[in-house]
């Protein structure tokens, strides 16, 4: 039972350093409110994000500044069409006693920014995305464990495709949410422009400790979730695949692939982390359709009617939800 108080305790202390978390955040990242708490909510389920958006909307100021707030290491790595996988993983060095020592590349940190991950070639974009999934990288038939936590960011550029590589389905399956980083607010491209050329650096505190952050990440894992809203996730992911029992004409119609098992898994987890933040101890189903959009936007893939009426991913799991 004390095991349970315990929890519960630490449900209420996660809800007040959430809240100091996000203030730390907003003195450098003004707006940008929902791609703040997706990412947050990413990094508390042990998942990946794909920010997706225009130049200079912040995105890597984003993950510094989150990167900051959470005390963690930050290592970015602009990905450009000669990067090698050794360039990111490291490479072996002939030393001064004539042995040959592993050099550590960049990607051993906390939070790794892939700065335009889609200006890279498959042979680079897949050494990365083995680190993603084992948590582990080798070279030289060694394997290294990567620092926990471990958590990739990469961005991409939806303008100019010329000279890009994109991820293919099964890659871009590995990151938990799709986030768009849209342009801000008047007002707050207002306040922006008056922060920023006034000459004054706003510097962020760190609010947690490594140990924190990994305890929270168990305590995300741990919360129940009831049957219903277990049922509903599975369902909605279910229902996105044309050709199954249940999936409504809008999905029949525009979608030649639906999400696979891995977006009921991240609904559960998403929607677990969703009530957390929000101090509650049990998710429901609307703390699924909270997480759902960036969950979802990457993992369906519409035909060549749905691209020629113009219809969206986004408008599509609106109409699911």
């Amino acid at each position: 039972m004390s095991g349970e108080n315990n929890d519960v305790r630490a449900v209420e202390e996660f809800g007040v350093k959430y809240r100091r978390l996000k203030e730390e955040i907003g003195k450098v990242i003004i707006g940008q409110d929902k791609v703040v708490d997706d990412v947050l909510i990413a990094i508390f389920s042990r998942g990946h994000c794909l920010l997706v958006g225009v130049p200079g909307l912040a995105k890597t100021l984003l993950v510094n500044t989150v990167g900051g707030a959470l005390g963690l290491t930050f290592n970015r790595i602009q990905f450009t069409p000669d990067l090698m996988p050794s360039d990111i993983i490291g490479s072996e060095v002939l030393d001064q006693d004539r042995k040959f020592r592993f050099v550590k590349g960049p990607l051993f940190a906390n939070i790794i920014l892939a700065d335009e991950i889609n200006r890279t070639p498959p042979k680079t974009q897949a050494a990365l995305l083995e680190a993603m999934q084992e948590k582990s990288v080798t070279a030289a038939g060694q394997t290294f464990k990567l620092p926990e936590p471990f958590f990739v960011l990469a961005t991409q550029n939806p303008i100019e495709q010329e000279g890009t590589y994109p991820l293919p389905e099964a890659q871009l399956d590995r990151f938990m949410f799709n986030i768009w980083v849209d342009y801000p607010s008047y007002a707050d491209e207002l306040a922006v422009v008056k922060a920023t050329t006034a000459g004054i650096d706003a510097k962020v505190e760190p609010v947690m400790s490594l140990e924190e952050i990994l305890f929270y990440q168990g305590l995300v894992r741990r919360i129940p979730v009831p049957d219903n809203v277990m049922e509903y996730a599975v369902k909605l992911a279910t229902r996105t695949r044309p050709g199954t029992a249940g999936s409504p004409k809008v999905i029949t119609d525009h979608i030649s692939w639906g999400a696979g098992p891995r977006a009921s898994q991240y609904l559960v987890i998403g929607a677990k982390c969703h009530a957390l933040v929000r101090g509650r101890f049990s998710p429901d189903i609307e703390d699924v359709q909270a997480v759902a959009e960036p969950i979802l936007r990457h993992r369906l893939v519409r035909n060549y009617k749905a691209e020629a009426e113009g219809v969206t991913v986004e408008r599509i799991v609106r109409e699911l939800l």
